[in-house]
């Protein structure tokens, strides 16, 4: 059964709150699906853990104006910029999310108690401090220019040696034929 991970629901409503889309009651509840709770430890200003809404606000608060998702996973730290503390934890976690505007990372930790199918799933999500710096795998602008130039360079490369633009020798024929009846005139394709 296919779940989406709490960073995209988490990074998506939060989008859509800070974008005045949603109320933060209906983000937080989007944001906490099936879960029973989700709440916030290590908030700046905040002394012990916080409901999610509280959360949302405070981070608006504090300036953060969107949030990324992270997915890492060992080998592949997509999405993280450090510190190591917040990389190990999310690569614990296999998600976070990292805010824009203040140097502050989401990482969740879940905690299930019950027998199954009555499984009671509460949400810690621990707030660390981040580098502002690009994310690891994401290029920089020229790396991405020499890439993109790359591509375009090999793309033509191909087309060219299938001649695609001249469609080859029964395209040019059928082209000439085209153009024979056209400069016959009508009267002269009856006949």
């Amino acid at each position: 059964m296919f779940t989406e991970p709490r960073s995209g629901r988490l990074a998506a409503w939060g989008n859509a709150l800070l974008a005045g889309i949603v109320s933060p009651d209906d983000a937080a509840l989007a944001i906490v699906g099936g879960d029973a709770v989700h709440r916030v430890e290590g908030l700046p200003g905040e002394e012990g853990p916080v409901g999610l809404t509280l959360a949302l606000g405070r981070l608006r608060a504090l300036g953060v104006t969107g949030f990324r998702v992270a997915m890492p996973t060992a080998g592949h730290p997509l999405g993280l910029s450090g510190p190591p503390e917040f990389n190990t934890r999310a690569l614990e976690a296999e998600e976070a999310v990292t805010a824009f505007g203040v140097s502050l990372g989401l990482v969740p930790e879940l905690y299930e108690a019950g027998p199954e199918g009555d499984l009671h799933r509460e949400v810690v999500w621990h707030c660390l401090p981040v580098r502002e710096a690009p994310p690891a795998d994401v290029p920089s602008l020229g790396e991405a220019e020499r890439e993109l130039a790359e591509a375009l360079r090999e793309a033509t490369a191909v087309l060219s040696g299938l001649d695609v633009a001249g469609g080859g020798p029964a395209a040019e024929a059928a082209i000439d034929a085209y153009r024979a009846r056209a400069e016959a005139g009508p009267g002269e394709l009856l006949a």
